[in-house]
């Protein structure tokens, strides 16, 4: 059954309470008005009772046809990062219907970890499709991996917030595939051998910036469970 639709500010705080204090109401002008964004579609659909879980699989199916795209000659990476962001979109918006609609569940936050996974898989191999080192594409999904895994055990141990937000989050790792894609794309358009070049230059960002997140995370779930303990 639906839940009672949430206005904003209702939604803000439910928002917060979910992510560790963090208030979007206080965010920087970008990320509240994408938040905001999220919201306002998460309402519509909530109203249409378009659940957050089919918003969660629209995504997944998203992400699934990057690889497949990124073959194609010419706009392939380009029409690859249209793709990211529209899963971007969708991963934002499943949860803003759930929120919205105050249907938030525990199994539902478990269904959008896994879609995350999956999703970033999804982009990493498309990625060496397109030319970048296996052995690199695996460190980026390896450390991708272990920084959520960290945080999931942390809390599990009894980390109470979030600990604190790196420089390898899930949004980063969605702005590296998205401009590491369309970069690709449009330098495959000068000349083709640029492409996995490029592609290379992209997962090397997201490898340094993965391995430098998890070290911040590492930091500060050690400070908090020792304070905890």
């Amino acid at each position: 059954m639906v839940g009672t639709q949430l206005n904003w500010d209702q939604y803000a705080t439910a928002w917060a309470r979910l992510h560790g204090g963090f208030d979007p109401r206080a965010a920087a002008p970008v990320v509240r008005a994408w938040l905001r964004f999220a919201y306002h579609v998460g309402f519509v659909l909530g109203r249409l009772r378009v659940g957050p879980t089919a918003v969660t699989v629209v995504g997944v199916l998203l992400c699934f046809c990057v690889p497949l795209l990124v073959g194609r000659t010419g706009d392939g990476p380009i029409l690859g990062a249209l793709f990211v962001l529209l899963a971007a979109v969708a991963d934002s918006v499943d949860g803003a219907v759930a929120v919205a609609t105050n249907r938030t569940t525990r199994l539902g936050y478990v269904y959008d970890s896994v879609a995350d996974r999956l999703g970033e898989a999804a982009w990493l191999t498309a990625f060496w499709l397109l030319g970048a080192p296996g052995a690199l594409v695996a460190a980026a999904g390896g450390l991708s991996w272990l920084h959520e895994y960290v945080r999931a055990r942390a809390v599990a141990a009894g980390m109470r917030e979030i600990g604190t937000v790196t420089v390898g989050e899930r949004p980063t790792r969605v702005s590296v595939a998205l401009v590491g894609l369309l970069v690709a794309g449009l330098a495959g358009l000068i000349d083709v051998d640029l492409t996995a070049g490029t592609i290379t230059m992209a997962t090397t960002v997201w490898v340094l910036l993965a391995g430098f997140g998890l070290g911040q995370l590492l930091s500060a779930v050690r400070r908090a469970l020792i304070d905890a303990g």
